[in-house]
């Protein structure tokens, strides 16, 4: 199994994309820790892995908040021993209807820079003591196609997005040959809650299933991606690249 015994962190991971991630990174073999703040569909996400037979370990936590972060981290070391991979996938959209950039509330925009950006930096400054000590880890920042081009509606979101962008890019500079990687992956749009509160009242079916967006996050984690730090992917129709 391509990750076998590999710990993965997953924030908010108890639907949408984090769950299809917790079940891919199950089936590769990799001991899996899950996490959001509902307890309720923690759990019934856990009891699908378990079914599986998959390790999996639920931890009810705010990603965005010290204390909880502190204690995410602690009981996933204490369980499992150490942290190979953190995905930073938990995030809010925002007021739904998304408003234009000019009746953006101040604290709305700041509750989702909260979300989408502090936390994960939170998150990954928890994280990295324990990386650094074994010389070896990976960071995934989940980012937006808004991240990197402006769209009507979609400016708070996609500030924060971008904000991450330069921050995975600037983590990955600081720690060049330490042996602990900061990548960004976009995974498009997707069949999630989320996105239908990004489009209320619309038909979203066409989306993505989130299960089928899953290959870069595993890719990146296998040792073929051993090298690869600060660069930033497209998740549907990735093709890992063929290896020399």
């Amino acid at each position: 199994m391509l990750l076998r015994d590999r710990v993965v962190l997953i924030t908010g991971s108890s639907k949408g994309l984090g769950r299809a991630l917790a079940h891919a990174y199950a089936d590769a073999g990799a001991r899996v820790v899950i996490n959001a703040r509902g307890a309720a569909a923690l759990e019934a996400t856990r009891n699908e892995l378990a079914a599986k037979g998959a390790p999996v370990l639920a931890l009810p936590a705010d990603a965005t908040r010290p204390g909880d972060i502190a204690r995410l981290v602690e009981t996933t070391l204490a369980h499992f021993g150490r942290i190979d991979v953190l995905v930073n996938n938990a995030g809010i959209l925002g007021p739904s209807p998304r408003p234009n950039m000019a009746d953006f509330a101040a604290a709305d925009l700041a509750e989702i820079f909260r979300a989408n950006t502090i936390g994960p930096v939170l998150m990954t400054q928890a994280v990295l003591p324990q990386m650094l000590a074994q010389q070896r880890g990976l960071i995934i920042n989940v980012t937006s196609d808004a991240g990197q081009t402006g769209y009507p509606g979609w400016g708070g979101y996609g500030a924060a997005k971008a904000a991450l962008e330069l921050i995975t890019e600037s983590w990955a500079a600081e720690l060049e040959g330490t042996g602990v990687r900061v990548n960004a992956v976009n995974p498009g749009d997707l069949r999630t809650e989320m996105h239908q509160l990004a489009f209320p009242g619309e038909d979203i079916s066409d989306r993505l299933d989130p299960f089928t967006v899953t290959d870069i996050f595993l890719w990146l984690a296998s040792d073929a991606a051993a090298s690869v730090t600060g660069q930033r992917f497209d998740a549907p129709g990735f093709q890992p690249p063929e290896e020399e």
